[in-house]
């Protein structure tokens, strides 16, 4: 067997080893985009709701992405306790 296998699997790990805990999380934080799908069901109720107008799915995508981060924001203040 390749001794050198063996050495380089029992070496740590380059990167950070430190896991946030529970009180260093913040909650009212968005730190992820909206999904994919759920900007595309958004956008398509607006377009169908503006009576099917050509040249907007920009608009559309942006106005339903800007919508789902204002709703997680909301939804994530009003979740949790302040804490102090």
């Amino acid at each position: 067997m390749n001794k050198n296998f063996y050495q380089d699997q029992n070496q740590k790990p380059a990167g950070p080893t430190h896991l946030a805990s529970a009180g260093e999380l913040n909650h009212n934080k968005t730190d992820f985009p909206p999904y994919a799908d759920a900007v595309a069901a958004k956008a398509y109720l607006s377009y169908v709701n503006e009576g099917f107008p050509h040249g907007r799915h920009v608009e559309h995508w942006l106005d339903a992405e800007a919508e789902i981060l204002k709703e997680r924001n909301l939804t994530r203040t009003h979740g949790y306790p302040n804490q102090k």
